[in-house]
């Protein structure tokens, strides 16, 4: 319907962006982008997008603590999940504040996930060695983490 009024169309971008936000946490820039995907114009996503960070139903802040635990719960590194949550658009503050609230113990992560994958095995040679530092390079381990796990 082309004559709808601008107030039923705002409502049916805060409706459809409630109702990604009712599945999981979603960035501000996340959910922009599907919204804008679905068509809807752009100075009503940004207004109703403002409206509920306002109403606190949309948090970055939440978003970036909900994801940093998410990952490293699936063993993925520090370095990784921090490239992952700039990918997302979220602010470089706001991502040291959800590591610091984690307070995750990443060579123990780290640790557990490279004894799942290997088990007790030492690495063959200098190749196989050089495999599972660039395998916990992928995951997002520093080079001293995995160097110590590898080597250790």
């Amino acid at each position: 319907m082309a004559d709808r009024s601008p107030a039923v169309k705002a409502a049916d971008v805060r409706e459809a962006a409630l109702r990604l936000l009712a599945r999981r946490e979603h960035s501000l820039v996340e959910l922009r982008r599907k919204l804008a995907q679905k068509g809807w114009p752009d100075d009503l996503i940004d207004s109703e997008l403002a409206a509920l960070a306002e109403a606190g139903l949309q948090s970055d802040q939440r978003y970036a603590e909900s994801y940093v635990r998410s990952r490293a719960a699936k063993a993925y590194g520090p370095v990784r999940i921090r490239a992952e949550l700039g990918e997302r658009g979220i602010d470089r503050s706001l991502i040291e504040f959800a590591f610091r609230e984690l307070e995750a113990d990443w060579f123990s992560i780290a640790a557990a996930w490279y004894q799942r994958r290997y088990g007790d095995r030492a690495p063959a040679d200098f190749k196989e060695k050089s495999r599972r530092q660039q395998a916990l390079a992928r995951r997002g381990f520093d080079h001293a983490l995995t160097r110590e796990l590898v080597d250790g």
